[in-house]
């Protein structure tokens, strides 16, 4: 990846409307090349998807908790992953290092539906136990991390 594609990459993250035109214009190539440029980031992952930001609780998910979860130590992983996959509620799991072996971001419209997930997750063969904590307000998330890269030679 060079230094165009890092801008690429940071000009998608603030607005992935942006036309390949609009797109060219910043970075001082043709439409042509900056689409080309945009498919390679898309093929190699870099890129892995373009999705409406959503208010979570406008469409009636107004619960965020953070759920640590220990596993049992004769729990399978990949089965724990596979159960924990299965439940919609879960929007990011992340394999962690220390007591806990993942935590969970969830979100659920009420606090009795956090219950219910928290029931299924410690009813989940693998898991020992849960540890949640419930966000009272969430301040940011997802911000994406900008690059240092500046258009290389780009006219004025």
């Amino acid at each position: 990846m060079d230094a165009i594609d890092l801008v690429l990459v940071n000009l998608l993250q603030a607005n992935a409307r942006l036309s390949y035109a609009e797109l060219a214009r910043q970075v001082g190539l043709s439409a042509p090349a900056v689409h080309e440029r945009v498919g390679k980031l898309e093929a190699s992952g870099a890129i892995r998807g373009y999705r409406a930001d959503v208010e979570p609780e406008a469409i009636g998910l107004g619960v965020t908790a953070l759920i640590g979860i220990v596993q049992d130590s004769g729990g399978d992983t990949d089965d724990v992953l596979s159960a924990l996959r299965d439940m919609p509620e879960i929007e990011s799991c992340y394999f962690m290092a220390g007591v806990e072996s993942f935590l969970l971001k969830a979100r659920v419209g009420t606090i009795a539906e956090l219950e219910q997930l928290i029931v299924r997750l410690n009813r989940t063969a693998g898991v020992a136990s849960t540890r949640t904590g419930i966000a009272l307000s969430t301040k940011w998330e997802n911000r994406p991390q900008p690059t240092t890269a500046e258009v290389p030679n780009r006219p004025a």
